[in-house]
């Protein structure tokens, strides 16, 4: 399929006007070699284990969900310089899917609340909620580090029953007044700050499942609604912890 014929079933499956302001110029086609794609990689991140594993399963395209280049450049540094090395020598180019795939249907927010068993979900600015049966929050954040395959930390204490997911970094103030409004119990996000555990303390439950595991999930399922050929790359990062018990 050529390049710029899947592009707008791309857009179909994550339309581009859904993003954040932030991510203009940074979405969509950032790497184009202008090939025939007949096998599309995709993963959470652009690095460059992806990249060579991408290139190893022959693909023509990486759709990933972070950008490999957030911020305007003037000067392309060794690492980025070796990294669109590995995409350029390959012929692989990378499109992105970010803040549009977070809030398109059956995008990042979606499959994460699907995984977490929300019931009557409804649909916010860049979350889902719904409820769960209820259940104690220690119970409920061994729930999701089963269902998200990582260790999970939490700040609070009561019963759940209500739950809003926002996958990636989502502990902001503006999230927890939006879980807080729509009577839930729980936020589950990632990236726990100590300020938001200040701000929501006594009001709602955080549960931090890390970034990349509540939007990981999302990017795998992409794979399977993709018209071509489609293999999904792990690339989990590597956070040891020590405790001193």
């Amino acid at each position: 399929m050529n390049l710029h014929t899947l592009i707008p079933i791309l857009e179909s499956i994550a339309p581009p006007a859904l993003a954040e302001d932030f991510d203009t110029g940074r979405i969509g086609l950032i790497l184009d070699r202008a090939a025939d794609i007949q096998k599309i990689a995709v993963a959470l991140d652009p690095t460059d284990y992806v990249l060579e594993e991408a290139a190893r399963h022959g693909a023509d395209l990486l759709i990933t969900h972070h950008t490999l280049i957030f911020d305007p450049v003037n000067l392309i540094s060794k690492k980025l310089s070796d990294t669109l090395k590995i995409a350029i020598d390959n012929d692989i180019s990378i499109y992105v899917m970010h803040t549009n795939y977070d809030k398109a249907e059956g995008g990042v927010n979606d499959v994460l609340a699907e995984l977490l068993g929300l019931a009557n979900i409804t649909p916010l600015a860049l979350g889902r909620i719904g409820g769960i049966v209820p259940v104690s929050a220690k119970d409920f954040a061994s729930f999701i580090s089963k269902k998200l395959d990582t260790a999970v930390q939490y700040a609070g204490d009561r019963e759940i029953k209500k739950v809003m997911v926002v996958g990636g970094s989502g502990f902001r103030r503006e999230y927890i007044d939006i879980a807080i409004e729509h009577g839930a119990d729980a936020l589950v996000s990632g990236e726990l700050r100590h300020d938001a555990i200040r701000y929501a303390a006594g009001e709602l439950c955080l549960f931090d499942a890390t970034h990349y595991a509540t939007e990981n999930p999302a990017m795998e399922k992409l794979c399977g609604r993709l018209p071509v050929d489609a293999v999904f790359i792990e690339d989990k990062p590597l956070v040891n912890f020590e405790t001193d018990n």
